[in-house]
C-alpha cells in the first residue's frame, strides 16, 4: 500500500569548517619568514528548498540521515582552504519544520522556491597569520574548524489546496476530483478509499484555476486520532474553501443529516476556525434511485437546524452523468474570488504557540557555558556547550594553542569553579579524551 508520509523525523549534520595551518614563508634569502598559514573554507550546510514538483515526503522514508561536506584545511603562502558546497534537499511546497529539541517551528516552507538552512556549516579556522603581534611575530597557533551544527527536525507536510474535498468515505469524493481535474485517484466502494490526499488543478472556461483536493475520509471520533482523522484534518487546515459532500442514495433517510452534522462536529472538535470557511454542500448521487426524495428530506431538516447560524446553500450533482458539475465549479471560483488567500504569518503564530511552552522549558534548562563533574577514579570532568566549543577550534598539537585555550578557561570562570569544587595542584582534568594536570 503506498501510504501518504506527511510526518517524518530527520537528522541535519552540517560539515565542519576547515581547519587553519601553522606555516612560514620560506623566501630564498629571508632567514626568517613571518606566519603564512591560510584559515580553512567554511563546512557544508543544509538547506531545505521547496520543490513543486514533489506532492509528499516520501522521499525521506528511507533516507532520513543527511550530512553535508566538511570544509578543506587551511594551506600555506596564506592560501584559504576550499569551502564545501551546501545540501539542498527538496520538499513539497507546505512543509513546517519543527525542531524536536526545542519543540519551536523553526520554518514554513509555503512560497515556490523557497529556502530554509536548517543546519548551518561550521567557519573555517584561522590560520596564523591572524596570531602575529609585536610581542609574537611568529605565532604558532592556529584554530580548528568550527563544528557544524546538528539539528533533529519534524518535517510535516499540510497540502496547499484552495479548495477542500470533505464527507463520509465512498461519498463521491475521488469520482467528482477525477471528473473536474483530470487526476487519477483510486476509486473502490469501501470505507477509507483515499489514504492520501489527492491534489488536481481545476481548469475553468473563463481562465479561472484552482487547486483541489480530495482529503482522506473521516470517521466520528476523528478529531482525538481515531481512524484516518488527525491525518485528514491537518490536510484540511489550509484550505480556503470547503466542499462537503453528501450521500444522497442511501436506504436510511436520516443518514444524511446525521453524516453532515457528523463531520462538522468533528472539524469543530480540531478546530473551531475550521466552521468559519465557506462551505458549499454538496449532495452527490443524484443519480440514484433514492436520491431525490432523501435530498428533499435532508432540505427540510437543514432549514429546522437551531444549531447552524444560517441554511448553507446545498448543491445537487452526479459526477458520473456530469449533471451540475461544471455549475458548482463555476460557483467554487466564484467564493474563491471572495475568500483572502491563506495567511502564512498568522499560521506561524498559531503554530509556534502550540510550541511555545515546550521552547520555554527548553531555554530554562539550558546548558551553561560549563559543567564540572567528577569520574570514579577521581578524575574531575569538563563538559558544556561553550567550553566544548573552543576546545574543539583548538589545535592541541601546538603548545601556543594549548596556553591560549588555558586563557580562555581561566577568562570563563573555569579556574575557579574548579578550586571552588575542591581540585587540588596536580588533580587530573578531562574534556573530551584529552586529560591534563592542574597546576595553581
Amino acid at each position: 500500500m503506498n501510504t501518504f508520509v506527511d510526518q517524518i523525523k530527520i537528522e541535519a549534520h552540517a560539515g565542519k569548517g576547515g581547519d587553519g595551518m601553522v606555516a612560514f614563508r620560506r623566501e630564498k634569502y629571508v632567514p626568517n619568514g613571518g606566519p603564512a598559514g591560510g584559515d580553512g573554507g567554511r563546512g557544508g550546510s543544509i538547506i531545505l528548498k521547496v520543490d513543486e514538483g514533489l506532492r509528499t515526503l516520501m522521499d525521506f522514508r528511507y533516507h532520513r540521515i543527511f550530512k553535508a561536506k566538511n570544509g578543506g584545511n587551511g594551506m600555506n603562502k596564506q592560501m584559504t582552504g576550499p569551502s564545501a558546497e551546501d545540501t539542498v534537499i527538496a520538499v513539497p511546497q507546505g512543509t513546517t519544520v519543527r525542531d524536536l529539541d526545542t519543540g519551536k517551528i523553526i520554518g514554513d516552507l509555503v512560497e515556490k522556491g523557497q529556502e530554509l538552512v536548517i543546519a548551518k556549516g561550521g567557519r573555517g579556522g584561522r590560520g596564523n597569520i591572524h596570531f602575529a603581534s609585536a610581542k609574537n611575530p611568529a605565532p604558532e597557533i592556529a584554530e580548528n574548524g568550527e563544528p557544524g551544527e546538528d539539528r533533529y527536525l519534524e518535517l510535516e507536510l499540510k497540502m496547499l489546496a484552495d479548495v477542500g474535498l470533505i464527507g463520509f468515505p465512498s461519498v463521491g469524493k475521488s469520482t467528482l476530483l477525477s471528473v473536474v481535474t483530470g487526476a487519477k485517484p483510486k476509486i473502490a466502494a469501501y470505507e477509507f478509499t483515499t489514504l492520501v490526499p489527492n491534489l488536481g488543478m481545476v481548469m475553468l472556461p473563463d481562465g479561472r484555476d484552482f487547486a483541489m483536493a480530495d482529503m482522506p475520509g473521516l470517521i466520528e471520533g476523528a478529531s482525538k486520532g481515531i481512524g484516518l482523522g488527525l491525518q485528514f484534518l491537518r490536510h484540511i487546515e489550509r484550505t480556503r474553501v470547503l466542499l462537503h459532500l453528501v450521500d444522497m442514495s442511501s436506504e436510511d433517510a436520516d443518514q444524511a443529516i446525521d453524516r453532515f452534522k457528523q463531520i462538522n462536529h468533528e472539524l469543530a472538535n480540531y478546530d473551531p476556525e475550521l466552521l468559519k470557511r465557506p462551505q458549499i454542500v454538496v449532495a452527490t448521487k443524484m443519480d440514484m434511485p433514492n436520491a431525490e426524495k432523501n435530498l428533499a428530506h435532508f432540505k427540510a431538516q437543514l432549514a429546522t437546524d437551531d444549531t447552524l447560524k444560517e441554511t448553507p446553500r446545498v448543491f445537487p450533482i452526479s459526477a458520473v452523468t456530469h449533471q451540475g458539475v461544471q455549475q458548482l465549479m463555476q460557483l467554487t471560483a466564484d467564493l474563491l474570488d471572495q475568500t483572502p488567500a491563506f495567511d502564512s504569518e498568522s499560521h506561524d503564530e498559531k503554530l509556534t504557540t502550540e510550541y511555545e511552552a515546550a521552547g520555554k522549558e527548553y531555554e530554562e534548562n539550558k546548558e551553561p557555558a560549563f559543567t564540572i563533574t567528577r569520574d570514579e577514579d577521581g578524575t574531575w570532568v569538563l563538559g558544556g556547550t561553550k567550553l566544548l566549543h573552543l576546545f574543539d577550534m583548538t589545535d592541541l598539537n601546538h603548545e601556543q594553542s594549548q596556553l591560549r585555550f588555558a586563557r580562555q578557561m581561566r577568562q570563563m570562570g573555569v579556574d575557579d569553579a574548579l578550586r571552588e569544587r575542591g581540585v587540588k595542584d596536580g588533580d587530573l582534568v578531562r574534556i573530551r579524551k584529552f586529560v591534563f594536570e592542574f597546576i595553581q
